[in-house]
């Protein structure tokens, strides 16, 4: 038998977790339109940068990411695995550098990147959202 970065069962349910149009990002995207807001869906921001932001808004650069507790190491929600630890803190510390260098990487081409977590209320998300828009918009 070989060794399995993870168990057959934790590789079956991780792999049915959606990676886009999450119930998060559907119910943000509802709320932002709810204000009148317009914006693209999963594209990249930058087009020289392999990362794509789950809503954009070009004409004010900014570029919405909605990030999973688990996944991108919420400091409320998320958690450590005891069942192959090393391996998840990699994986998890990996994607957090990878959302600072994505932020910084957008910073220095002019765009804001809003973090939204999972666990937020869509609507007070999409309030913060709309301010960052306005804001950028009015300068």
């Amino acid at each position: 038998m070989r060794k399995l970065d993870t168990t057959d069962d934790v590789r079956a349910r991780m792999s049915k977790q959606r990676s886009r149009d999450t119930g998060i990002e559907v119910a943000l995207r509802r709320e932002l339109h709810r204000l009148g807001l317009r914006y693209r869906v999963h594209q990249r921001p930058v087009r020289t940068v392999r990362r794509e932001a789950d809503v954009v808004f070009g004409p004010a650069k900014v570029a919405v990411f909605v990030d999973g507790c688990f996944w991108h190491g919420c400091p409320e929600h998320g958690t450590w695995p005891k069942r192959n630890g090393e391996f998840w803190r990699a994986k998890i510390e990996t994607n957090q550098a990878r959302d600072a260098d994505t932020d910084r990487v957008l910073a220095d081409a002019g765009w804001l990147a809003v973090r939204v977590w999972e666990h937020e209320d869509p609507a007070a998300a999409a309030d913060r959202v709309r301010e960052a828009v306005r804001a950028r918009r009015d300068r």
